[in-house]
């Protein structure tokens, strides 16, 4: 692991204990200026703290005594950021090879050593799959990453090594499927990109072995979208189109739009635009239809509303603000607020087109909005979105209103 990794762990951590506290970082700023008697505390520097570009060791006494946690676990997680080898950072959610068993993960035991299990287990294991999905919608990766994993854990834990009839098997590897598919984009949105490879993996596995093609089509898909968002568009494309067509005509209409909206920001990515517009419009023929199994549980939250935005993202992304613009801004009039990473990630896209439109002012309110929306999530995709955001800002240093957002901001360009 790098030093960079590192610090941005420490960041991360710092992070959650302060948003444990239920406070936004302009509030704790606040609190430690009036606890120490400082004013030189502001919330670019708990910002600066939270994103490991800084490592506040004079301030980890009064750390302690605001956010109620010992001066040496604090000591040790700085100590960590610094590179020493011995330190471990608390709290810091494992990696999926530390919690996964070693050699075939979905291999059961020659002699299974726990106790029976029936379909009541796996019904609440798919009660609790769901919950992770809800919670995923109002919180972000880094707040999840780690009942997501133990979750994981669990579940490959209880297909070794119980006993249980073959239809409670199948029932298993398909909640494992699902598992890996939340854990995956969750360990995405955090930051681990390694993790959320092995995870969708692992979830390939899992649904193959089921036999559910349209849960192996969304592990696929969401793998794609990975690669796509990672620098490996040629691979993200492959892997959206295989997983329209694993998931085959007959897969619910809810799932096949879910797909070629994938292949549509998959080729995006790759910068085909022709190839993008047509799977746009195809996405959308799919939910009108009525043809189809009714969709599963996962794909609760695939509605007209989520193929505008991504409709909204592919013309920003192909520079076609004036359709970007007015589905953005519709969409964002009707969201729900408290879905807080949407919204910032949203408004992100409305402030790229609004810059592409030649309306710097307009772009600058809403860049400030996504930066500072950002600043209380642990979502590395919000974070990065606040750094192209800004990067977009930089050709209109001219304008009073950006040029204000860059020396308020600026610094984040260097994370």
């Amino acid at each position: 692991m790098t030093s960079t990794d590192r610090r941005r762990e420490f960041g991360a951590y710092l992070a959650s204990l302060r948003r444990h506290s239920g406070r936004s970082q302009r509030q704790f700023a606040a609190v430690l200026c009036a606890v120490s008697g400082a004013q030189s505390i502001t919330r670019n520097e708990v910002s600066r703290w939270e994103r490991g570009e800084r490592i506040p060791d004079v301030w980890l006494p009064t750390f302690a005594q605001v956010l109620g946690v010992p001066l040496h676990e604090l000591e040790q997680a700085a100590a960590y950021a610094r590179g020493d080898a011995k330190a471990t950072l608390p709290g810091v959610a494992a990696t999926l090879a530390d919690l996964l068993p070693n050699g075939d993960a979905l291999e059961s035991l020659a002699s299974p050593c726990g106790r029976r299990i029936g379909a009541t287990t796996v019904e609440g294991l798919a009660a609790r799959v769901h919950g992770l999905r809800l919670a995923d919608d109002v919180l972000s990766g880094g707040d999840l990453i780690t009942p997501a994993f133990r979750e994981l854990h669990v579940a490959v834990s209880l297909f070794r090594e119980s006993s249980h009839s073959e239809s409670t098997g199948r029932g298993l590897l398909v909640q494992i499927g699902e598992l890996g598919q939340i854990a995956g984009w969750i360990a995405s949105d955090a930051g681990h990109g390694e993790d959320a490879e092995r995870a969708y993996r692992l979830g390939i596995s899992a649904a193959r072995q089921a036999g559910d093609a349209v849960l192996v089509a969304q592990l696929a898909g969401s793998l794609g979208y990975h690669l796509s968002n990672s620098g490996r568009e040629r691979e993200g494309l492959e892997l959206a189109k295989v997983a329209v067509v694993e998931a085959g005509p007959d897969a619910p209409a809810a799932t096949r739009a879910l797909f070629l909206d994938r292949v549509a920001w998959a080729h995006t990515r790759a910068g085909e635009q022709q190839p993008a517009l047509r799977s746009l419009g195809e996405a959308h023929a799919a939910l009108d239809s009525t043809d189809g199994a009714p969709a599963p549980s996962w794909a609760y939250w695939v509605n007209r509303e989520e193929l505008e935005v991504m409709d909204a993202r592919v013309f920003t992304e192909l520079h076609r603000p004036l359709r970007a613009v007015p589905l953005l801004q519709d969409v964002l009039g009707r969201y729900d607020a408290t879905h807080a990473r949407e919204v910032a990630l949203y408004r992100s896209w409305l402030a790229v087109a609004l810059a592409d439109a030649n309306e710097p002012e307009r772009a600058a309110e809403e860049a400030r909005r996504v930066i500072e929306t950002s600043g209380d999530l642990s979502s590395e995709r919000t974070a990065e979105r606040a750094r192209t955001v800004l990067h977009r800002l930089k050709g209109f240093e001219d304008v009073p209103e950006a040029r204000e957002v860059l020396a308020d901001y600026g610094h984040l360009l260097l994370a």
